[in-house]
């Protein structure tokens, strides 16, 4: 696995390369290679990059929104750090391209999951910090992550749900209902899609890590549909 083109696309230079592939590696392509031993998944990478993020998010919006409560400040957090957001930095990076996946991932669109991006960018994150140190994931994000977590795009990710029943309250539509479609995963890792409905017309759809996180991606992927219109 050639990462030189992912070094120059993201400006830094990877020391530990073998890391770097670990983090985007899938576990259905170890799975295919099992027995070679060879190919270590990402899941352990990302589980330390989860909490890196948090730390690293949790600093800058510290620093960045000083007005901000604790209450405030944990759901700021949460929306940087779902799925949703964690899968368009990743894509924004093009890390897609990167991963190593098995076959029969490939064929069912693996490459572009938002859940399947969210764990590589974390998985990202876990191997830059074993390999060079926090302070070096804090210039990764300030240089290409956190500048695009603007007052706007707060404002966008932030209570969706909220927005969205505002809206249809204004115009005495009806009822909004949330509805779980699908859930996968074991318990420890689950993936919900949530679509939101007005009457019996599909709005959005969104996935997230809890049904909640699903159902405010759903609420927002409709907010943007309405504003469209």
């Amino acid at each position: 696995m050639d990462l030189s083109e992912l070094e120059r696309s993201i400006g830094l230079t990877l020391k530990n390369k073998k890391l770097f592939q670990q983090a985007f590696t899938h576990t259905s392509f170890a799975h295919e290679r099992k027995n070679s031993g060879k190919f270590p998944d990402n899941e352990r990478l990302e589980f330390l990059g989860d909490a890196v993020l948090e730390l690293a998010v949790s600093e800058y919006l510290f620093h960045r929104y000083p007005q901000m409560s604790e209450g405030e400040l944990t759901r700021t957090r949460a929306r940087v750090v779902c799925e949703a957001s964690l899968a368009s930095f990743a894509k924004e990076l093009d890390f897609g391209r990167f991963v190593r996946l098995g076959k029969g991932e490939e064929m069912t669109g693996g490459r572009t999951r938002p859940s399947l991006l969210a764990d590589v960018f974390e998985a990202f994150i876990g191997a830059l910090f074993l390999d060079q140190g926090l302070d070096e994931v804090r210039r990764f994000l300030t240089r290409l992550v956190f500048p695009k977590i603007n007052d706007e795009w707060l404002a966008n990710m932030l209570d969706a749900k909220s927005q969205l029943q505002e809206l249809v309250q204004q115009e005495r539509l009806g009822a909004l209902e949330y509805r779980i479609v699908d859930m996968q995963g074991p318990a420890h890792d689950r993936h919900f899609v949530a679509e939101v409905y007005l009457e019996d017309r599909c709005l959005g759809q969104g996935a997230g890590r809890s049904k909640k996180e699903a159902e405010q991606q759903a609420a927002l992927i409709a907010l943007k549909t309405w504003k469209a219109r």
